[in-house]
């Protein structure tokens, strides 16, 4: 199975206790998205949604990623990046 890059990882702080993911793949991704996700909501299934689209080239990775990205905020995942520029500790 050949995986499908989405540029620049993903990396979400997905716990209380500062576990942090990263997402390298559309597949990872989905996986999470149908697995792993804590709240099923309308972000979740848009994501959802936009990850299988690009994944049948019907849409674009971007969009997809946009859709995941916000999916995740939805969530109450905060990126990495953020957590470290406010100098707070990984938590959520």
């Amino acid at each position: 199975m050949i995986e499908i890059q989405w540029g620049e990882p993903l990396s979400f702080v997905v716990s209380p206790e500062g576990e942090v993911q990263k997402f390298t793949t559309i597949e990872q991704a989905r996986y999470w998205l149908r697995r792993k996700w804590p709240v099923t909501d309308a972000p979740r299934q848009r994501a959802l949604d936009r990850l299988e689209s690009a994944m049948e080239c019907m849409t674009t990775v971007g969009s997809a990623r946009r859709a995941f990205i916000s999916a995740a905020r939805s969530a109450g995942f905060v990126s990495e990046n953020l957590m470290a520029q406010s100098g707070r500790p990984l938590a959520v």
